[in-house]
Protein backbone atom coordinates (compact mmCIF):
# COMPACT_ATOMS: atom_id res chain seq x y z
CA UNK A 1 0.00 0.00 0.00
CA UNK A 2 1.29 3.48 -0.89
CA UNK A 3 2.17 5.94 2.26
CA UNK A 4 -0.84 8.12 1.14
CA UNK A 5 -3.18 5.73 0.96
CA UNK A 6 -2.05 4.53 4.02
CA UNK A 7 -2.30 7.88 6.11
CA UNK A 8 -5.77 8.13 4.55
CA UNK A 9 -6.54 4.81 6.13
CA UNK A 10 -5.89 5.68 9.99
CA UNK A 11 -7.45 9.04 9.38
CA UNK A 12 -10.46 8.06 8.03
CA UNK A 13 -10.73 5.56 10.23
CA UNK A 14 -10.62 7.92 13.33
CA UNK A 15 -12.68 10.39 11.51
CA UNK A 16 -15.71 7.59 10.89
CA UNK A 17 -15.73 6.77 14.26
CA UNK A 18 -15.76 10.73 15.24
CA UNK A 19 -18.39 10.93 12.55
CA UNK A 20 -17.28 13.92 11.19
CA UNK A 21 -19.20 13.48 8.15
CA UNK A 22 -17.38 13.71 4.13
CA UNK A 23 -17.35 17.16 3.38
CA UNK A 24 -15.06 17.85 6.62
CA UNK A 25 -13.52 14.63 6.10
CA UNK A 26 -12.51 16.37 2.71
CA UNK A 27 -11.55 19.52 4.44
CA UNK A 28 -9.14 18.46 6.59
CA UNK A 29 -7.53 15.69 4.55
CA UNK A 30 -6.88 17.67 1.24
CA UNK A 31 -3.54 19.83 1.05
CA UNK A 32 -3.19 23.49 1.56
CA UNK A 33 -0.89 23.71 -1.00
CA UNK A 34 1.51 21.61 -3.03
CA UNK A 35 4.82 22.98 -4.91
CA UNK A 36 6.69 21.46 -7.33
CA UNK A 37 9.83 22.75 -8.75
CA UNK A 38 13.13 22.43 -10.85
CA UNK A 39 15.80 22.52 -9.65
CA UNK A 40 19.17 22.81 -11.59
CA UNK A 41 22.62 23.11 -11.46
CA UNK A 42 25.74 22.88 -12.64
CA UNK A 43 27.98 20.04 -11.24
CA UNK A 44 31.62 20.84 -10.36
CA UNK A 45 32.71 18.75 -14.07
CA UNK A 46 30.73 21.69 -15.54
CA UNK A 47 27.41 19.31 -16.46
CA UNK A 48 23.84 21.10 -16.15
CA UNK A 49 21.57 18.07 -13.74
CA UNK A 50 17.87 19.20 -13.42
CA UNK A 51 16.19 17.85 -9.90
CA UNK A 52 12.82 18.02 -8.90
CA UNK A 53 12.32 19.46 -5.69
CA UNK A 54 8.76 19.67 -3.82
CA UNK A 55 7.52 21.19 -1.28
CA UNK A 56 3.30 20.08 0.75
CA UNK A 57 2.14 22.40 3.05
CA UNK A 58 -0.97 20.31 4.59
CA UNK A 59 -2.47 22.33 7.53
CA UNK A 60 -2.07 25.86 8.72
CA UNK A 61 -5.06 26.12 11.11
CA UNK A 62 -3.73 25.58 14.45
CA UNK A 63 -0.16 27.66 13.50
CA UNK A 64 2.26 27.85 11.28
CA UNK A 65 3.33 24.74 8.88
CA UNK A 66 6.02 22.18 10.21
CA UNK A 67 8.08 19.60 8.15
CA UNK A 68 11.08 17.67 7.54
CA UNK A 69 12.97 17.89 4.19
CA UNK A 70 14.50 14.66 2.58
CA UNK A 71 16.98 14.10 -0.17
CA UNK A 72 16.27 10.82 -1.41
CA UNK A 73 16.21 9.48 -5.04
CA UNK A 74 12.36 8.17 -4.27
CA UNK A 75 10.98 10.64 -3.45
CA UNK A 76 7.54 11.70 -4.92
CA UNK A 77 4.98 14.65 -4.15
CA UNK A 78 2.34 12.06 -3.09
CA UNK A 79 4.92 10.94 -0.35
CA UNK A 80 5.59 14.44 0.50
CA UNK A 81 1.46 14.95 0.71
CA UNK A 82 1.43 11.48 3.22
CA UNK A 83 4.43 12.75 5.75
CA UNK A 84 2.68 17.00 5.27
CA UNK A 85 -0.61 15.15 6.26
CA UNK A 86 1.39 12.66 9.51
CA UNK A 87 3.10 16.18 10.83
CA UNK A 88 -0.46 17.76 11.21
CA UNK A 89 -1.74 14.65 13.37
CA UNK A 90 1.74 14.54 14.95
CA UNK A 91 1.86 18.35 16.00
CA UNK A 92 -1.90 18.27 17.11
CA UNK A 93 -1.39 15.02 19.05
CA UNK A 94 1.72 16.67 21.25
CA UNK A 95 -0.28 20.10 21.27
CA UNK A 96 2.22 22.05 19.79
CA UNK A 97 0.91 25.21 17.80
CA UNK A 98 1.98 23.83 13.94
CA UNK A 99 0.56 22.22 11.01
CA UNK A 100 2.45 20.01 9.06
CA UNK A 101 4.40 19.93 6.23
CA UNK A 102 7.26 18.07 4.43
CA UNK A 103 9.42 18.46 1.32
CA UNK A 104 12.80 16.96 -0.37
CA UNK A 105 14.50 16.43 -3.27
CA UNK A 106 14.45 13.61 -5.66
CA UNK A 107 18.24 13.18 -5.59
CA UNK A 108 21.08 10.63 -4.23
CA UNK A 109 23.11 12.72 -2.17
CA UNK A 110 26.00 9.82 -2.51
CA UNK A 111 26.05 11.29 -5.93
CA UNK A 112 26.88 14.98 -5.30
CA UNK A 113 30.01 16.66 -3.84
CA UNK A 114 29.65 18.76 -0.92
CA UNK A 115 29.86 22.00 -3.18
CA UNK A 116 27.33 20.51 -5.77
CA UNK A 117 24.85 19.69 -2.62
CA UNK A 118 25.36 23.24 -0.84
CA UNK A 119 23.91 24.49 -4.83
CA UNK A 120 21.35 22.59 -4.47
CA UNK A 121 20.10 23.14 -1.58
CA UNK A 122 20.27 26.94 -2.22
CA UNK A 123 19.18 26.42 -5.71
CA UNK A 124 15.47 24.46 -4.26
CA UNK A 125 15.15 27.81 -0.87
CA UNK A 126 15.19 30.35 -4.49
CA UNK A 127 12.30 28.26 -6.02
CA UNK A 128 10.26 28.36 -2.76
CA UNK A 129 11.86 30.98 -0.82
CA UNK A 130 8.46 33.33 -1.32
CA UNK A 131 6.17 30.54 0.73
CA UNK A 132 8.48 29.36 3.01
CA UNK A 133 9.64 31.68 6.32
CA UNK A 134 8.98 31.39 10.56
CA UNK A 135 5.28 32.50 10.60
CA UNK A 136 4.12 29.93 7.36
CA UNK A 137 6.24 27.29 7.01
CA UNK A 138 9.65 25.92 8.72
CA UNK A 139 11.74 23.05 7.65
CA UNK A 140 13.75 20.63 9.92
CA UNK A 141 16.40 17.86 8.92
CA UNK A 142 15.09 14.82 7.43
CA UNK A 143 16.43 11.40 5.66
CA UNK A 144 19.92 12.90 4.45
CA UNK A 145 19.55 16.35 5.23
CA UNK A 146 21.62 17.30 8.63
CA UNK A 147 22.40 21.15 10.41
CA UNK A 148 24.69 21.90 7.28
CA UNK A 149 21.78 21.59 5.41
CA UNK A 150 20.15 23.28 7.49
CA UNK A 151 22.66 26.59 7.72
CA UNK A 152 22.34 26.66 3.89
CA UNK A 153 18.74 27.24 3.99
CA UNK A 154 18.83 29.83 6.90
CA UNK A 155 21.88 31.32 4.69
CA UNK A 156 20.23 31.79 1.88
CA UNK A 157 16.25 32.49 3.01
CA UNK A 158 18.15 35.44 4.74
CA UNK A 159 19.86 36.73 1.63
CA UNK A 160 16.11 37.51 0.08
CA UNK A 161 14.41 38.10 4.16
CA UNK A 162 16.89 39.37 6.42
CA UNK A 163 18.40 37.76 9.43
CA UNK A 164 16.02 34.45 9.90
CA UNK A 165 17.20 31.44 11.95
CA UNK A 166 13.41 30.45 12.86
CA UNK A 167 13.35 29.59 9.31
CA UNK A 168 14.45 25.82 10.06
CA UNK A 169 15.23 24.18 13.21
CA UNK A 170 18.21 21.56 13.55
CA UNK A 171 20.77 23.95 12.81
CA UNK A 172 24.02 23.95 14.34
CA UNK A 173 24.53 25.29 17.82
CA UNK A 174 26.94 28.28 16.73
CA UNK A 175 24.05 29.31 14.18
CA UNK A 176 20.88 29.49 16.65
CA UNK A 177 20.56 25.49 17.50
CA UNK A 178 19.19 24.34 20.49
CA UNK A 179 20.82 21.79 22.75
CA UNK A 180 19.17 18.28 23.02
CA UNK A 181 17.85 18.74 19.25
CA UNK A 182 20.39 16.06 18.01
CA UNK A 183 18.91 13.20 20.23
CA UNK A 184 15.45 14.70 20.50
CA UNK A 185 13.72 11.98 18.83
CA UNK A 186 15.13 9.01 20.29
CA UNK A 187 14.74 10.82 23.85
CA UNK A 188 10.90 11.37 23.28
CA UNK A 189 10.93 7.66 21.78
CA UNK A 190 12.60 6.71 25.34
CA UNK A 191 9.98 8.62 27.39
CA UNK A 192 7.24 7.06 25.68
CA UNK A 193 8.48 3.86 26.32
CA UNK A 194 8.78 4.53 29.79
CA UNK A 195 5.29 5.17 30.24
CA UNK A 196 4.10 1.70 27.85
CA UNK A 197 5.72 -0.63 29.65
CA UNK A 198 4.40 0.82 33.13
CA UNK A 199 1.18 0.75 31.86
CA UNK A 200 2.26 -3.15 30.29
CA UNK A 201 3.72 -3.82 34.06
CA UNK A 202 7.21 -4.67 32.07
CA UNK A 203 10.23 -2.58 34.14
CA UNK A 204 12.22 -1.15 31.67
CA UNK A 205 15.99 -2.51 33.29
CA UNK A 206 16.11 -6.28 31.50
CA UNK A 207 13.93 -5.14 28.72
CA UNK A 208 14.46 -6.93 25.26
CA UNK A 209 14.74 -4.43 22.34
CA UNK A 210 15.19 -5.01 18.66
CA UNK A 211 15.77 -1.62 16.54
CA UNK A 212 15.69 -1.36 12.79
CA UNK A 213 17.66 1.54 11.48
CA UNK A 214 20.91 2.69 13.30
CA UNK A 215 20.60 6.50 11.89
CA UNK A 216 20.09 9.45 14.28
CA UNK A 217 17.08 8.30 15.50
CA UNK A 218 17.86 4.57 15.58
CA UNK A 219 21.47 5.14 17.33
CA UNK A 220 20.39 7.76 20.10
CA UNK A 221 17.25 5.29 20.60
CA UNK A 222 19.90 2.34 21.72
CA UNK A 223 21.92 4.46 23.52
CA UNK A 224 19.30 5.79 25.55
CA UNK A 225 17.57 2.35 25.90
CA UNK A 226 20.80 1.18 27.85
CA UNK A 227 21.38 3.78 29.89
CA UNK A 228 17.60 2.76 31.32
CA UNK A 229 18.46 -0.64 32.18
CA UNK A 230 17.73 -1.72 28.84
CA UNK A 231 18.75 -4.61 26.73
CA UNK A 232 19.20 -4.13 22.97
CA UNK A 233 19.42 -7.75 21.65
CA UNK A 234 19.56 -6.74 17.70
CA UNK A 235 20.12 -3.40 15.64
CA UNK A 236 20.27 -2.73 11.69
CA UNK A 237 21.37 -0.71 9.06
CA UNK A 238 21.04 -0.55 5.22
CA UNK A 239 23.99 -2.91 5.45
CA UNK A 240 22.55 -5.48 7.77
CA UNK A 241 22.51 -6.40 11.14
CA UNK A 242 23.57 -7.88 14.24
CA UNK A 243 21.98 -9.67 16.96
CA UNK A 244 22.96 -11.33 20.46
CA UNK A 245 20.59 -12.80 22.78
CA UNK A 246 22.20 -12.07 25.76
CA UNK A 247 22.48 -8.26 24.99
CA UNK A 248 24.80 -5.88 22.32
CA UNK A 249 27.98 -3.90 23.97
CA UNK A 250 26.35 -0.63 23.27
CA UNK A 251 29.25 1.48 23.77
CA UNK A 252 31.74 -1.09 21.64
CA UNK A 253 28.83 -0.70 18.80
CA UNK A 254 29.18 2.72 18.65
CA UNK A 255 32.99 2.43 18.83
CA UNK A 256 32.65 -0.10 15.94
CA UNK A 257 30.43 2.42 13.72
CA UNK A 258 32.57 5.20 14.48
CA UNK A 259 35.35 3.24 12.53
CA UNK A 260 33.43 1.22 10.25
CA UNK A 261 30.36 2.99 9.31
CA UNK A 262 27.84 0.38 9.65
CA UNK A 263 27.09 -2.23 12.33
CA UNK A 264 28.03 -5.09 10.39
CA UNK A 265 30.65 -6.75 11.14
CA UNK A 266 30.71 -6.26 15.25
CA UNK A 267 32.54 -8.58 16.90
CA UNK A 268 29.75 -8.35 19.56
CA UNK A 269 26.85 -10.70 17.98
CA UNK A 270 26.15 -12.88 15.01
CA UNK A 271 25.24 -11.49 11.64
CA UNK A 272 21.62 -10.76 10.43
CA UNK A 273 19.94 -9.36 7.64
CA UNK A 274 18.33 -5.85 7.94
CA UNK A 275 14.62 -7.14 8.27
CA UNK A 276 15.49 -10.26 10.68
CA UNK A 277 15.65 -7.38 13.27
CA UNK A 278 12.04 -7.29 12.83
CA UNK A 279 11.42 -10.71 13.81
CA UNK A 280 14.02 -10.95 16.59
CA UNK A 281 13.27 -12.82 19.46
CA UNK A 282 12.72 -9.76 21.97
CA UNK A 283 9.65 -7.64 24.00
CA UNK A 284 9.99 -4.55 22.24
CA UNK A 285 10.61 -4.04 18.03
CA UNK A 286 11.88 -0.03 17.25
CA UNK A 287 11.17 0.25 13.65
CA UNK A 288 13.23 3.36 13.14
CA UNK A 289 14.16 3.43 9.51
CA UNK A 290 12.32 4.26 6.15
CA UNK A 291 8.52 3.32 6.08
CA UNK A 292 6.75 0.11 4.98
CA UNK A 293 8.82 -2.10 7.41
CA UNK A 294 6.10 -4.03 8.79
CA UNK A 295 3.59 -5.07 6.18
CA UNK A 296 1.68 -8.25 5.79
CA UNK A 297 4.24 -10.35 4.55
CA UNK A 298 6.10 -10.08 8.08
CA UNK A 299 3.86 -8.75 10.75
CA UNK A 300 2.63 -12.62 11.34
CA UNK A 301 6.56 -13.09 12.15
CA UNK A 302 7.06 -10.23 14.04
CA UNK A 303 7.85 -12.23 18.27
CA UNK A 304 7.78 -8.69 20.05
CA UNK A 305 4.92 -7.42 22.68
CA UNK A 306 5.19 -4.20 21.61
CA UNK A 307 6.05 -2.14 18.73
CA UNK A 308 7.10 1.52 18.98
CA UNK A 309 7.76 3.73 15.89
CA UNK A 310 10.53 5.46 15.63
CA UNK A 311 9.94 5.90 11.68
CA UNK A 312 7.76 8.03 9.57
CA UNK A 313 4.79 5.11 8.77
CA UNK A 314 6.49 1.55 9.15
CA UNK A 315 3.40 0.00 9.87
CA UNK A 316 1.47 -0.47 6.61
CA UNK A 317 -2.99 -0.62 7.45
CA UNK A 318 -2.93 -4.57 6.92
CA UNK A 319 0.40 -5.43 9.15
CA UNK A 320 -1.74 -3.02 11.91
CA UNK A 321 -4.55 -5.34 11.60
CA UNK A 322 -2.87 -8.26 12.44
CA UNK A 323 -0.46 -7.17 14.99
CA UNK A 324 -3.72 -5.71 16.64
CA UNK A 325 -5.44 -9.34 16.14
CA UNK A 326 -2.56 -11.06 17.77
CA UNK A 327 -2.44 -8.63 20.59
CA UNK A 328 0.76 -6.80 19.65
CA UNK A 329 0.46 -3.46 20.98
CA UNK A 330 1.51 -0.65 18.81
CA UNK A 331 2.76 2.83 19.61
CA UNK A 332 2.04 4.67 16.73
CA UNK A 333 4.66 7.52 14.68
CA UNK A 334 2.17 10.26 15.31
CA UNK A 335 2.86 10.24 19.16
CA UNK A 336 6.26 8.11 19.17
CA UNK A 337 8.40 10.14 17.43
CA UNK A 338 7.21 13.56 17.89
CA UNK A 339 10.34 14.47 20.17
CA UNK A 340 11.96 15.35 17.04
CA UNK A 341 9.53 18.30 16.30
CA UNK A 342 8.67 19.09 20.04
CA UNK A 343 12.38 20.25 20.92
CA UNK A 344 12.38 21.83 16.58
CA UNK A 345 9.21 23.71 18.65
CA UNK A 346 11.93 24.79 21.45
CA UNK A 347 14.46 25.92 18.89
CA UNK A 348 11.90 27.63 16.89
CA UNK A 349 10.57 29.62 20.45
CA UNK A 350 14.27 30.23 21.48
CA UNK A 351 15.05 31.83 17.87
CA UNK A 352 12.06 34.34 17.59
CA UNK A 353 12.59 35.09 21.87
CA UNK A 354 16.52 35.52 21.02
CA UNK A 355 17.04 33.30 24.02
CA UNK A 356 18.94 30.03 24.43
CA UNK A 357 18.06 27.17 26.67
CA UNK A 358 20.01 24.87 29.07
CA UNK A 359 19.73 21.46 28.13
CA UNK A 360 18.25 20.50 31.44
CA UNK A 361 15.38 22.11 30.46
CA UNK A 362 14.54 21.16 26.64
CA UNK A 363 14.85 17.64 28.29
CA UNK A 364 12.15 18.22 31.20
CA UNK A 365 9.91 19.92 28.84
CA UNK A 366 9.97 17.40 26.37
CA UNK A 367 9.73 14.99 28.98
CA UNK A 368 6.27 16.86 30.13
CA UNK A 369 5.07 17.22 26.82
CA UNK A 370 5.82 13.73 26.10
CA UNK A 371 3.87 11.96 29.27
CA UNK A 372 0.98 14.62 28.92
CA UNK A 373 0.30 13.22 25.28
CA UNK A 374 0.92 9.72 25.65
CA UNK A 375 -2.22 10.38 29.21
CA UNK A 376 -4.34 11.69 26.86
CA UNK A 377 -4.21 9.49 23.82
CA UNK A 378 -3.77 6.40 26.34
CA UNK A 379 -7.15 7.66 28.30
CA UNK A 380 -8.89 8.08 25.01
CA UNK A 381 -8.05 4.69 23.98
CA UNK A 382 -9.51 3.03 27.19
CA UNK A 383 -12.61 5.23 27.11
CA UNK A 384 -13.27 4.75 22.81
CA UNK A 385 -12.18 0.88 23.21
CA UNK A 386 -9.53 1.45 19.89
CA UNK A 387 -6.17 1.18 19.23
CA UNK A 388 -3.43 3.68 20.10
CA UNK A 389 -3.04 4.63 16.76
CA UNK A 390 -7.25 5.07 16.68
CA UNK A 391 -7.06 7.30 19.48
CA UNK A 392 -3.84 9.61 18.68
CA UNK A 393 -5.80 10.30 15.44
CA UNK A 394 -9.38 11.53 16.98
CA UNK A 395 -7.45 13.40 19.29
CA UNK A 396 -5.48 15.12 16.87
CA UNK A 397 -8.18 15.13 14.09
CA UNK A 398 -10.58 17.23 17.00
CA UNK A 399 -7.80 20.05 17.73
CA UNK A 400 -7.66 20.25 13.89
CA UNK A 401 -11.04 20.52 12.96
CA UNK A 402 -12.22 22.39 15.77
CA UNK A 403 -9.22 25.13 15.09
CA UNK A 404 -10.76 25.16 11.35
CA UNK A 405 -13.97 25.79 12.35
CA UNK A 406 -13.37 28.35 15.05
CA UNK A 407 -10.95 30.28 12.38
CA UNK A 408 -13.83 30.04 9.94
CA UNK A 409 -14.48 28.29 6.35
Amino acid sequence: MHALEGIHYYFRKAARIMDVGERIETLLATPLREVKVQVSIELDNGEIRTFIGYRTQHDNSRGPMKGGLRYHPTITQDECVALASLMTWKTAVVNLPYGGAKGGIAVDPTQLSMKEMERLTRKYVDQIQDVIGPTRDIAAPDVNTNPQVMAWIMDQYSRFHGHSPAIVTGKPAELYGTKGRDSATGRGLLYITREILRDSGMPMKGTRFAIQGFGNVGSHTAQLMWQDGGVVVAVSDVYGGVYNPQGLDIPGLFEHVKRTGTVTGFGGGQACGSQDVLVADCDVLIPAALGHALNRNNANAVRARLVIEGANGPTDPEADEILDKRGVLVVPDILANAGGVTVSYYEWVQNLQHLSWEEDRVNAELERTMKEAYDRVAQLARSRKVSLRTAAFILAIGRVGKATVLRGI
